[in-house]
């Protein structure tokens, strides 16, 4: 496992995850490993802020890499596994979200506790939880958008590979995914940033 985490840092990271992909479809299991170690956080991080749950992410994650897993003795190196990974991660918190709305419909909304958090928690951790709450809150296609480019610093035209849509479009929803997060945190600016 040494080996490959040596020969990637040094090798072109696109072409090191391909011959990984052909290793793992000719079963290779330190291939898996080495595979797994340099995406799965970002791609754990993706499903994370798309559904605001790391169990439901950590599903997610799982089977991003164990279609990779079935589909690498048919991988053809036309497409980047970062972005083939991100892709079916998005595809598939859609399908969660999507879900969960068919659900709520069925359910009465719960509401929100009034109460205040407790007291010793950090600034940092105010901030953090109000950016999520206010992504969580945006439009999925915004959300997808904004923790594409933003978390996963992919650029755009990868962004937009990823979610089946043109630049343009994926700059729009970024456009719109920033306006409404600025008017969901402008009136916590004071707050968030620490002033009285």
């Amino acid at each position: 496992m040494a080996v490959d985490t040596k020969a990637r840092r040094g090798a072109d990271p696109i072409a090191a995850d391909a011959a990984l992909v052909a290793r793992i479809g000719a079963g290779d299991p330190t291939a898996c490993r080495a595979l797994m170690d340099a995406h799965l956080g970002r791609v754990h991080g993706y499903a994370w802020r798309m559904l605001g749950d790391a169990g439901e992410a950590e599903d997610v994650a799982q089977e991003c890499f164990l279609r990779l897993w079935r589909q690498a003795g048919r991988w053809r190196a036309e497409a980047r596994v970062a972005t083939w990974l991100h892709r079916v991660a998005h595809n598939l918190c859609i399908d969660r979200l999507r879900r969960r709305r068919a659900i709520a419909a069925e359910e009465p909304p719960d509401r929100a506790d009034p109460a205040p958090g407790p007291a010793g928690e950090s600034q940092r951790a105010r901030v953090a939880q109000a950016v999520a709450a206010a992504l969580a809150r945006l439009p999925e296609r915004q959300r997808a958008a904004i923790a594409l480019v933003h978390y996963q610093e992919l650029g755009n035209i990868e962004a937009a590979d990823i979610m089946g849509i043109s630049v343009e479009a994926l700059e729009s929803l970024l456009a719109r995914g920033r306006r409404a997060l600025r008017a969901a945190l402008g009136a916590m600016r004071d707050d968030l940033m620490g002033e009285p």
